[in-house]
């Protein structure tokens, strides 16, 4: 279904802000304990990795952008590479999201979620339980409308900033300023290019929601001028306010000790508030986690409703189903649950690096895209074209490509072994859509670009 309904009323400012609140979640606020991990309690490369993972960020928006508004459809990159390779991939696309990239985001969200939560209230043991429960009751707010999830995403992007800007203005006005910023690069012992692809998967995944940004073509008064100036500004707004933060985080405390607690910002707050003005602090990210939680839950159902709809997911007839708040509830729930199973691992960074892994796999494919679509179709019309074409997209393509090679073969056994169980759940899809699209005598072929 094409977009021609939708209004052009949006200008540069709401678009800026817009990518700005995609984008941050709740990433900054725990990735530098696996960063400073990686690093072995080093700060350079650490720092250095939030600059490249930025640059990477901004190429991979300014091409994916380009898709976007050459295919304005619903159903967002699942539609893209339909589109451009075939229904087969397409789906594939959509799959991996469904039963890896949102309910692994989901789990991990709500793992840090009630790791920080059981930590307030002083009861560990409480982990799982409360990790299940925030995504039942977030799904369950869910099933009421898009306008709840709507309300909920208002009010918790309002309140992530609040953390953000008192961390960044306090941790440099009340922090020594004495530790090591960005030496040495790495530990003793520690490669610096077996850990940067680790790095950049455990960074990215603060970066992650640019894929969104995109979409916003359909609705801008003049996308070929200021979508590619949202996105650069935008997502370099975001790169500074990372950057900073991090430095601020490093202005508190060294980055071994940031690399050895979950939490990394509830140490540095309740360094420099105190414990009380720290435990407020983490109410605060508390809330920003929920905000992003809610953004998931609100949006990765809606890819599994699109997939039933087609008749390719099993269980269609009951995964299609809108209630009578025209809401996808029975995708909504059935993902909620797939998320619960992946939370009882209890596993934050495992989750965050297994979910990035896969989707990167198809950000990659949709970088590709870009070319194979100026080839094939030269007279398609672009509202918008990806500057300095093809410098940005081999850039988005080749830093892609060094991030999903790096983990399958260079950073090490486990790593290895969460990469290669990814491209084993997203394979499964193959079968699944062969016997689904037998069964249903569905047509194959993809139909051709408007």
């Amino acid at each position: 279904m094409e977009n021609k309904g939708l209004q052009k009323n949006l200008g540069m400012a709401a678009a800026l802000s817009t990518v700005v609140g995609m984008v941050i979640g709740g990433g900054v606020f725990f990735k530098p304990q696996a960063v400073y991990s990686a690093t072995g309690g080093a700060p350079g490369l650490g720092i250095l990795a939030w600059v490249l993972a930025g640059i990477m960020t901004i190429t991979a928006g300014l091409t994916a952008a380009e898709v976007s508004a050459a295919i304005p459809k619903t159903g967002g990159m699942m539609t893209y590479i339909s589109e451009i390779y075939g229904k087969k991939l397409g789906f594939l696309t959509g799959w991996m999201q469904t039963v890896l990239f949102f309910p692994a985001t989901i789990a991990a969200l709500a793992v840090i979620f009630a790791e920080q939560a059981t930590g307030l209230m002083g009861n560990p043991a409480l982990k799982l339980p409360l990790a299940v429960g925030i995504i039942l009751l977030v799904a369950a707010l869910n099933t009421l409308g898009s306008k709840t999830g709507g309300a909920i995403q208002t009010v918790s992007t309002v309140c992530k900033l609040i953390p953000l800007v008192l961390i960044m203005v306090f941790g440099f006005i009340k922090g020594s300023g004495q530790n090591e910023i960005l030496t040495p690069l790495v530990g003793e012992g520690i490669s610096i290019g077996g850990v940067l692809g680790q790095l950049l998967i455990a960074v990215l995944f603060a970066y992650d929601g640019w894929i969104n940004v995109g979409a916003l073509a359909g609705e801008m008064k003049n996308p070929g001028k200021d979508l590619p100036k949202a996105i650069v500004g935008g997502l370099s707004l975001v790169m500074a306010v990372y950057l900073t933060i991090n430095l601020a985080y490093l202005w508190v405390a060294p980055a071994h000790e940031l690399a050895s607690v979950a939490a990394p910002a509830a140490l540095v707050a309740e360094k420099i508030f105190g414990p009380v003005g720290g435990k407020i602090i983490t109410v605060g990210i508390l809330i920003s986690v929920f905000g992003a939680l809610n953004g998931y839950i609100l949006t990765g159902p809606r890819i599994a409703y699109t997939l039933a709809s087609q008749k390719t997911l099993p269980g269609y007839n009951f995964l299609s189903k809108l209630n009578n708040a025209q809401s996808p509830a029975n995708a909504t729930i059935a993902m909620a649950i797939l998320s619960a199973l992946y939370a009882l691992s209890g596993q934050f960074n495992l989750l965050t690096d297994l979910s990035i892994f896969a989707i990167w796999i198809f950000y990659v494919l949709t970088f590709i895209g870009v070319i194979k679509l100026r080839k094939d179709q030269p007279n398609l019309h672009r509202p918008y074209k990806v500057p300095l074409y093809p410098v940005i997209p081999m850039i988005a393509i080749l830093s892609g490509l060094f991030v999903i090679v790096n983990q399958l073969f260079l950073a090490g056994m486990q790593t290895t072994m969460i990469s290669v169980g990814g491209l084993v759940i997203t394979a499964i899809g193959l079968p699944v859509y062969n016997y689904m699209s037998n069964k249903n005598g569905l047509e194959t072929k993809s139909n051709k670009v408007a």
